[in-house]
């Protein structure tokens, strides 16, 4: 790791992400990347879509979890590992602090999927519901490890997990060549950040673009503004990509982050829609994001290769958008 002084915040490697690839190889799939002529012929773009959601726990996180917890010391895997979370970083984190037979204790709203607080007490994971909203969350959660004195491994902003999601982009390359871009939904920007980490050291010539719900767009307004806005509580059917970016993923975004779009909730549902009908896969609306916004903004997009990455599939079966 390289400390950037200037910034007080430790910047993951290149050589970080390659060291975390080996260490969770045994806790992982490398995921396929599927095509869709129809979605292809409907944007005039070449899309390759890199199922994270058939990833282990159901979501790319599973990837950064893995690199932290994994990365303890036995010393410091007996304490324990917590965080908060929406859902997908508490299950990833409850899997793979079960592989490794550790205790896992996550906070999460209240409102979370029941899907995904199913999966987090599957993995043996412990949960204290907070309200949702991120001034909630923190605050419930500094009480959690002051009494347990766990590790702390944040959803996003913690150089292990960062390295960990860059290993995502890493196979994408290896994958599909001449891409001439990614795009991942954003939403704290441990994806985004990770994948800035893996293009900008090994494809620089790739551009790098953020898909962000309208109804949460902190990050885009915080790309435009040159500084962090962050919004406490915003409403999303995306309820992954409700937390606002900190230090470590805005030094990533505002360095090497090409542009930031947004899409409305029903673009965000119809976009959701149309995969799963065209694609015969299940994705979350988080993951939908990135197509909303390519349908959105076709001149960005037409004649490219463009890689698209889908973040996760936990969705509760029972409540899906549109049915609602």
């Amino acid at each position: 790791m390289t400390d950037a002084t200037e910034q007080k915040i430790t910047i993951p490697t290149y050589d970080d992400v390659l060291i975390a690839h080996e260490r969770i190889k045994p806790y992982i799939h490398e995921t396929p990347v599927l095509t869709s002529r129809f979605l292809n012929e409907l944007t005039g773009a070449e899309l390759f879509f890199k199922c994270e959601n058939l990833q282990k726990a159901g979501a790319f996180k599973v990837r950064g979890a893995s690199n932290a917890v994994f990365g303890l010391t036995e010393e410091e895997a007996a304490i324990g590992v917590a965080t908060h979370s929406s859902g997908n970083h508490a299950l990833s984190l409850s899997y793979a602090a079960g592989q490794r037979g550790i205790p896992v204790t996550v906070v999460m709203p209240r409102t979370a999927p029941q899907a995904k607080k199913d999966a987090v007490n599957g993995y043996g994971g412990t949960i204290v519901e907070c309200e949702p909203s991120t001034s909630s969350r923190e605050a419930v959660f500094a009480e959690v490890v002051a009494e347990s004195g766990a590790d702390f491994v944040h959803p996003y902003n913690d150089p292990r997990v960062i390295a960990g999601q860059a290993t995502c982009s890493k196979e994408l390359l290896d994958q599909v060549e001449n891409l001439d871009a990614v795009i991942a939904p954003i939403g704290g920007g441990g994806m985004i950040s990770g994948t800035c980490l893996t293009i900008s050291n090994i494809a620089p010539q790739v551009k790098i673009y953020a898909a962000e719900p309208l109804n949460a767009d902190d990050a885009a307004r915080s790309f435009r503004a040159g500084h962090i806005i962050a919004d406490d509580a915003p409403e999303t059917v995306a309820d992954g990509l409700k937390v606002p970016l900190k230090d470590l993923t805005w030094h990533f975004v505002s360095n090497h982050v090409t542009d930031i779009f947004t899409a409305t909730e029903e673009e965000i549902v119809d976009a959701m829609k149309l995969i799963w009908k065209r694609m015969k896969i299940v994705m979350e609306p988080s993951s939908a994001v990135p197509l909303a916004t390519i349908l959105k903004n076709p001149e960005v997009f037409k004649g490219k290769r463009v890689g698209v990455i889908i973040t996760g599939g936990n969705v509760d079966l029972d409540k899906l958008p549109w049915l609602s």
